[in-house]
């Protein structure tokens, strides 16, 4: 496990600390380029809910555009946060939560907001709606991809899913960002 040359060197140092962790599960490449892509276009306080080691984090630094710019990421395993923490120790601009992601509910709302579709679905719409601000971004990914209506994963109807694609509260889509994964970017209205 090995990053790709090509990669902004905070995501290659957040490859670093996940391979000396030991942990190998983190935001796909293809995912994170759409995060920081997404990035560029914000301002104001981005979060992530379910740090791992900052692969995914370290992807939205990768996009940020000015000073102002604020990042804060929360990790339930105190020792994932730590490794996380090594890559961002000198940067001012992120902050990493060795906590329970409702730690963030008062640190918004938010411009941008980086959710795993694999986290418990209290982290589902509801949850998170009135943490984002107006025009604010939410990305929700690790999901396989899906051409039927209701989506079904795994033999059964996918409610979370179901739930940020049906939500008057956002405008959302799912992007297949390569053959065998999919994101929802979620707009709030």
């Amino acid at each position: 496990m090995s990053a790709p040359p090509d990669l902004p060197d905070v995501v290659a140092r957040a490859f670093a600390v996940s391979r000396r962790a030991g942990y190998v599960s983190f935001c796909r490449n293809e995912t994170g380029r759409l995060l920081a892509t997404l990035a560029a276009t914000r301002s104001g306080t981005m979060a992530e809910f379910g740090t791992g080691c900052g692969v995914g984090t370290a992807w939205l630094r990768s996009g940020v555009r000015d000073d102002a710019t604020r990042i804060v990421t929360a990790e339930l395993d105190p020792r994932l946060a730590g490794a996380a923490s090594e890559i961002f120790v000198d940067d001012g601009q992120v902050e990493v939560l060795a906590a329970d992601w409702s730690t963030l509910l008062d640190k918004g709302p938010f411009s941008l907001l980086f959710l795993d579709s694999g986290e418990p679905t209290e982290v589902g719409v509801d949850a998170v709606a009135d943490l984002v601000e107006a025009g604010g971004i939410v990305v929700l990914d690790d999901f396989t991809p899906c051409e039927v209506w209701p989506p079904i994963s795994y033999g059964r109807v996918d409610t979370l899913r179901e739930q940020w694609l049906t939500d008057p509260r956002f405008t959302t889509v799912e992007v297949m960002v390569a053959s065998d994964a999919s994101t929802l970017i979620a707009t709030r209205r």
